[in-house]
């Protein structure tokens, strides 16, 4: 691990109203005594891609490569990233399985893994809802988010 990285703290959340729907990401970023808050919105998407983006988003904020504790409510995310699975689907050509399935929501995937690969990346899983400060915080933005009537198409969402 590399000592002299600053180090920070990434709180992420989704929401989406139906699913597909309607849908919110934010994104909270603490070090020392700096922090920042992002949000964005899509008018058609996924609750998934909506954890994805927040995640990527505080990601691409960051000027140079960190020591990063992302911290979200996503299991989907958390999963796939602690347990190899989106590696796994990229090796694979972007399929899940043997079967052939198609992996989910390759597309971010590919983004966030490049980004994964810069930053020294650690997660912690929260519960949702369960009074964590800035996971609810970052509720209340990708909620506010969601409800843009200005939001654009999600690119990647078919």
């Amino acid at each position: 691990m590399n000592q002299s990285r600053k180090e920070v703290t990434l709180t992420t959340d989704g929401a989406c109203s139906g699913n597909p729907g309607p849908g919110g990401w934010a994104a909270v970023l603490v070090w020392g005594d700096k922090r920042k808050e992002l949000s964005g919105a899509y008018r058609r998407t996924t609750n998934n891609r909506m954890e994805l983006m927040g995640v990527i988003a505080g990601l691409e904020t960051l000027r140079e490569p960190c020591r990063v504790k992302l911290v979200t409510d996503s299991r989907y995310v958390a999963n796939a990233i602690e347990r190899g699975w989106a590696e796994r689907w990229r090796r694979n050509g972007w399929k899940r399985n043997a079967r052939g399935e198609k992996a989910i929501n390759s597309d971010l995937w590919a983004r966030l893994l490049d980004l994964c690969a810069r930053h020294e990346l650690s997660i912690e899983w929260v519960a949702g809802h369960s009074g964590h400060p800035e996971n609810e915080r970052c509720d209340q933005l990708a909620v506010a988010a969601s409800q843009d009537p200005a939001a654009p198409p999600d690119p990647g969402y078919a």
